[in-house]
């Protein structure tokens, strides 16, 4: 049994207000995003999937792998693709005080120009987020989650819960990182011709 959803309800957003789970239920547009890059070897392939069907992406990076990859960021955005704050350690707020989570978050922000973050695990301490917001900051979550980070799931899995979820403004997270890569190289090319087939448009948040 898996501790992690692969969908989030619209009612249940309507608990948390302030967060940015999907975008518009009326327009035929998806919002593809990759967390805990920049990765070599895996955010190439990633770029080149994305280039086939000119779709554009958010990428979540992460400020210590943006500090040993600088060349990949800039990559990202020449393409065209928008970058937001994943902390600069990939952080777990609710195992760290909310100073010091700010901290490393604006640490990372030296590297990731973007008022766009995504708390790592989707998990934010609510005094963090309201420092955040305070900030400028536009704190995204999503409606839907590949799972391709679980190695104990099959790509035909995965692959079946992106079609079963996937909707009108869907913010879908991927990961571009070296633990998802089996899984991803997989899913991926199949879910953005997926898209395509079904008359998706897929823009930056």
């Amino acid at each position: 049994m898996r501790l992690y959803p692969d969908h989030i309800p619209d009612w249940f957003n309507k608990f948390f207000a302030g967060y940015f789970w999907h975008g518009d239920r009326e327009t035929k547009c998806v919002y593809l995003t990759f967390d805990d890059g920049p990765s070599p070897g895996v955010t190439p392939f990633v770029l080149e999937q994305l280039a086939i069907y000119n779709f554009k992406a958010t990428f979540f990076l992460i400020g210590d792998c943006v500090q040993r990859n600088p060349q990949l960021t800039k990559v990202l955005k020449d393409a065209g693709h928008a970058i937001g704050n994943h902390t600069f350690n990939h952080l777990n707020s609710w195992k760290h005080s909310s100073s010091s989570y700010v901290s490393n978050v604006d640490k990372a922000s030296n590297l990731i120009e973007s008022r766009l973050f995504r708390p790592p695990y989707g998990r934010i301490r609510k005094t963090a987020a309201i420092k955040l917001r305070e900030l400028g900051y536009k704190i995204v979550l999503w409606d839907v989650l590949s799972g391709d980070f679980d190695r104990t799931r099959s790509p035909a899995s995965c692959m079946k819960s992106l079609i079963s979820n996937t909707k009108n403004g869907s913010v879908v997270v991927f990961h571009d990182s070296e633990k998802a890569f089996p899984i991803l190289k997989k899913v991926l090319p199949e879910y953005l011709n997926w898209l395509r087939l079904k008359g998706y448009k897929c823009e930056r948040l």
